[in-house]
């Protein structure tokens, strides 16, 4: 894994598309960001059998935002529940619990925290940096029936209860922030008790991320750590044979944050 960068290096450097002229970085380095090392939790916390809570909208109707029709698949692929013989590439690929559209609210977030022992949330969402109509940029990620800002997602409270070992957000530019926020919403997360987030730096594709995600979660049973599971996914788009997924665009953009471990 690689330092975070220092100096005027931009955050959203997308480090795993680095290309030497041979090779990307992502085929030598597992990659991720660590905001703070003296505040990042470094001890090891085997996931296998974790419960994955899932959430996320298909549909958007307080806003004009549109439709996502890969979420409904992607919740299903993973979380929900499975069967002590079940072959571990069948779906979903993980344990647990996922919600759709009108039970993808604030409220029912913290309540099924509260209620399970989730050490992983999925959140499948739009999310998005727009500058607002004062001039400055602030960034939104949007649940079934509201708009949470930065300030907003803190209400989740992270802290709060179990440690929540993985915060994944399938979502656009949600580790995008700005001198308030480093990092966006991974960054808040992670600052606020999250010991790893998965988000994204730029616009993300409905599709991509559907692949992308499903190859991650199946990696994260076998990978030691997250970071490398985040690689073998990435890896694997790379290496997707006659297939637009496999340009850096839609698997480069992603990154761990906070611990890769």
């Amino acid at each position: 894994m690689l330092p975070e960068p220092a100096g005027n290096v931009p955050r959203q450097l997308p480090l795993a598309a680095l290309y030497d002229g041979k090779q990307f970085l992502i085929e030598k380095y597992s990659l991720g960001s660590i905001p703070s090392v003296s505040l990042t939790n470094t001890n090891y916390q085997s996931l296998r059998d974790s419960q994955v809570l899932a959430m996320g909208a298909s549909m958007f109707p307080h806003t004009r935002k549109p439709e996502l029709p890969g979420v409904p698949v992607e919740l299903s692929t993973i979380a929900g529940t499975r069967t002590a013989t079940q072959n571990q590439t069948a779906f979903p690929l993980w344990q647990g619990r996922s919600f759709l559209n009108e039970e993808f609210t604030l409220e029912n977030l913290i309540k099924q925290r509260k209620k399970g022992a989730f050490q992983i949330v999925h959140l499948a969402t739009h999310a998005s940096f727009p500058q607002g109509i004062n001039g400055r940029k602030e960034a939104e990620i949007d649940l079934w029936n509201r708009s949470l800002s930065l300030d907003d997602f803190r209400l989740a409270k992270w802290y709060d209860g179990r440690q929540v070992e993985l915060l994944v957000l399938s979502a656009c530019e949600t580790a995008i922030g700005d001198h308030t926020a480093e990092m966006g919403f991974a960054g808040l997360a992670v600052g606020s008790g999250v010991k790893s987030a998965l988000a994204s730096l730029w616009n993300v594709k409905d599709v991509g991320t559907l692949r992308l995600m499903t190859e991650f979660y199946g990696d994260l049973r076998s990978a030691p750590i997250k970071a490398e599971a985040l690689r073998q996914a990435q890896l694997t788009m790379l290496r997707l044979p006659n297939s637009d997924l496999s340009h850096p665009h839609f698997w480069a953009g992603f990154t761990i944050v906070g611990s890769p471990w």
